[in-house]
């Protein structure tokens, strides 16, 4: 299991610090939400903050669009050159052009689907991407309950996945814990995002650990 701590969690006051204990801890990557105040009720950090990240550290960033018109934030968050770009498929009405735009700066593309959006949208998008980012919380805020129907869910999905594009991974965002990550191992999630559980620890290292089934 690969984690990704969820920077919307981190202490923006000491942002610097929080990337650093993170990745000292053993992270895999980064996890960054990008908002734009009307595809979800928040707003979140831009480019000129998260261009300093390369400057801290190699690790690969993973970008989670939450927005309206993502084709101008792609552009916008390029130069970061991240690992994924994951786009919300509820938001795209031309979906193939914008992974193919993705794919044309040499970013893998993912999709993201809210709790209550089924899998079967992506039948005839999953041979052109690299991953799919299960939301398991209604996006916008950290710190949200797990909703368990997510666990049925990617394993629907894995299902799916293995008869149409078996190297594309799945990934979770919201409310993974040590105490439901082995469900959503067996379940097939490649990669675990956590905020919350990761950041209000004392013991970064332990948390991280823990998920790393």
């Amino acid at each position: 299991m690969k984690v990704a701590p969820s920077i919307l969690s981190a202490n923006f006051l000491r942002l610097e610090e929080d990337i650093k204990s993170v990745v000292e801890a053993g992270c895999d990557m980064l996890h960054i939400d990008v908002m734009d105040g009307h595809f979800v009720p928040n707003l979140t950090i831009g480019p000129c903050v998260l261009e300093q990240i390369p400057l801290l550290t190699p690790i690969p960033l993973d970008i989670h669009f939450m927005v309206e018109g993502v084709e101008k934030f792609i552009d916008m968050y390029a130069g970061l050159k991240p690992k994924y770009m994951s786009v919300h498929i509820e938001s795209e009405r031309h979906l193939h052009r914008v992974i193919q735009k993705i794919r044309a700066l040499d970013i893998s593309p993912a999709v993201a689907l809210n709790p209550h959006t089924s899998i079967e949208g992506l039948k005839y998008i999953l041979g052109d991407i690299d991953m799919v980012l299960v939301m398991s919380v209604n996006p916008g805020f950290g710190g949200q309950k797990f909703i368990e129907s997510s666990i049925e869910k990617i394993t629907d999905l894995k299902e799916m996945i293995e008869k149409r594009n078996p190297n594309c991974l799945i990934q979770a965002d919201g409310g993974i814990t040590d105490s439901n990550i082995l469900a959503l191992k067996n379940a097939g999630l490649d990669i675990a995002v956590a905020g919350s559980f990761i950041f209000k620890q004392i013991n970064r290292k332990e948390a991280i650990a823990s998920l790393k089934v």
